[in-house]
Formats: structure tokens, sequence, C-alpha cells
């Protein structure tokens, strides 16, 4: 269970704003590249994002996007937050490590998962004096309620990749789209 995803749902009852993505996408491959004129790192969530859920490699149609991201920011601009892979559930943090190394991006080890490790990406990117503040980074990911409310907390832009590798029929992604659809973001 993420109860860090669960406690900051709850912050959307008082703001809704908080899961409304800055800019949204169909897919991956529409991500623009570069994503901004600011923009001087990228958060990329894995799973039915830039890859099958539970799966580390790039989906295969999404290469091309994948390798033109890596050009636009290299030197650990890029930075892969997953709530499998480098969280507290990877034992040993062998998924990061296959990850990073099927990728060739680096995996964030982080203790809280999403939408709560804004704090250990900001410590991340400033640590490797990449940003000078949090609205340098965008986040890229296909959940409103952990990848869009923690780019909006970490006062960072926030890029919704509304149908991801999977259509998932899961029921939290369908009230997800319906609030995003209700809200008219």
């Amino acid at each position: 269970m993420n109860i860090s995803a669960t406690l900051n749902a709850l912050r959307l009852i008082y703001n809704p704003k908080l899961c409304r993505p800055q800019l949204t996408i169909g897919t991956f491959n529409e991500l623009p590249v570069p994503v901004g004129p600011h923009i001087k790192a990228i958060v990329l969530d894995k799973d039915n994002c830039f890859a099958y859920p539970y799966e580390n490699n790039v989906w295969p149609e999404y290469s091309s996007k994948w390798e033109d991201l890596k050009k636009e920011y290299p030197d650990n601009r890029l930075l892969i937050v997953s709530n499998s892979a480098g969280s507290s559930d990877d034992i040993g943090y062998k998924e990061a490590s296959m990850l990073e190394k099927t990728t060739g991006v680096p995996v964030l080890r982080h203790t809280v998962k999403k939408p709560g490790c804004g704090k250990e990406i900001l410590e991340h990117f400033y640590g490797k004096n990449i940003i000078d503040h949090p609205s340098q980074i965008a986040v890229v990911g296909d959940r409103l309620f952990t990848d869009m409310i923690m780019a909006n907390s970490m006062g960072s832009r926030g890029i919704w990749v509304k149908e991801g590798v999977k259509l998932s029929t899961s029921l939290i992604c369908k009230f997800e789209k319906s609030l995003y659809k209700y809200f008219d973001f």
C-alpha cells in the first residue's frame, strides 16, 4: 500500500488543482524534446509511462524518443523515479540496477513513495548542481495522484501521459481520468 499517495490524495479535497498537469500528452512519443526553455532536468515514471508495467526496458515504440531525451538531457539530467524500482519495495535495489543497465539512466533510490519523495528528487538534482530552482524540473508520468501531485508539490512542471503503454483498467486510474474531465483541467 502506498501511504504517501493515500495521504496526499486527501489533500485534493481542499485543493483539487494539486493533481493538475501543466501539459497533457497522449503517449510518451508525444513528449516534446526539449521539454521547455527553462527545463534542465526530467523525472520519468517507469511503469506504463515509457515501459510496460513491471518490465525494465523502454517500450520499443518509444526507443527513438528515449534516445532524443538522453541526447537533450545528458549527464544525470534524466532521473527515473518509480514506486517499484528504486523504492523501499525493491529489496537490494536489484530492479533499480537492472533498469539503469537497460536504460542508461539513473534510478532514484528513495524511502518514501511518490508523491512524497519530492525532497529526495530535489536533493539529487541540487547535489549534482543541475538545477537552481524546482521549476527547472519536469515530471513525466501517467498518474495524477502520484506523479502530478508530486510535480505540483515540488513546484515543478507536470506532464501527464494520459494513455500510457497499456490502457489501465484500474479503478483509481478511471477515477483520475474522471476527475480530470470533471475539473476540465
